[in-house]
């Protein structure tokens, strides 16, 4: 799905697309989880795989070197689900690990996760999330 630099951001921040998540999807490197948090929500509803794999810890249980499958996967999770909204819940900031709790509206049902994000090498990366 593309989306145009001037429509409002997927992840429901209110701002527009150029000004919340697309720097990140262009290269910059979010400053904190909650910033990556947000990127790949917005990410997953625009179908940027591979934005999704290269924020993922290779800890993460979804990481795998089986790239074009992986890929795929994402791709047809982006396709089948319509992503309505975005809520943080609570964000809990750090220098090398870091949480953020939100819900995700989905087309499906509600997705309530508290993600843990690791900073190995000054990046910002998706590591586990646990379901609530």
């Amino acid at each position: 799905m593309k989306v145009s630099a001037n429509a409002p951001c997927p992840c429901h921040s209110g701002e527009k697309y150029k000004k919340c998540c697309q720097p990140y999807h262009k290269g910059i490197y979010p400053a904190n989880a909650q910033k990556l948090m947000r990127s790949r929500y917005s990410a997953f509803a625009l179908g940027l795989a591979e934005y999704i794999m290269s924020t993922t810890h290779p800890n993460n249980p979804d990481y795998t070197d089986a790239r074009e499958a992986w890929r795929e996967s994402i791709l047809d999770f982006s396709k089948q689900t319509r992503f309505i909204d975005l809520k943080i819940i609570e964000f809990i900031d750090g220098d090398s690990e870091a949480f953020v709790t939100f819900e995700a509206i989905l087309d499906h049902g509600i997705l309530k996760e508290k993600s843990r994000f690791l900073k190995p090498e000054n990046k910002w990366l998706y590591e586990s999330g646990f379901f609530s």
